[in-house]
């Protein structure tokens, strides 16, 4: 097996109500469990908005911010056995309908 990093982007981060936020949540922890289940999923956090940008050695910025075209919302670190199979996992990936998507990259082996 190989590991690889999903990179979410956009997604659910636009105003939703309490309820519609929980139900997405767990369509979520749905889809973490079945990829436990399946010996897939390693780990994943999601991303708070915000953070600094680090250009060179003296130049740090704000950002990124959730207005930006690419926000990077979370990721999920898992097994497969190429990226085949690694592009396969996202296919019940809970955000996009939101108009969110799925960065798939190997982790190289170091």
């Amino acid at each position: 097996m190989e590991k690889f990093m999903l990179i979410f982007h956009n997604g659910a981060h636009q105003e939703r109500s309490p309820e519609v936020m929980q139900a997405d949540m767990g369509k979520w922890m749905a889809w973490i469990e079945k990829l436990s289940k399946a010996g897939t999923y390693i780990s994943g956090e999601p991303l708070l908005p915000g953070g600094k940008l680090v250009k060179g050695t003296d130049k740090v910025t704000d950002g990124p911010y959730t207005e930006t075209k690419e926000v990077v919302g979370g990721f999920f670190i898992v097994n497969a056995a190429n990226m085949d199979d690694a592009v396969a996992i996202t296919k019940d990936y809970p955000d996009f309908h939101y108009g969110g998507s799925v960065q798939v990259r190997q982790i190289a082996k170091m």
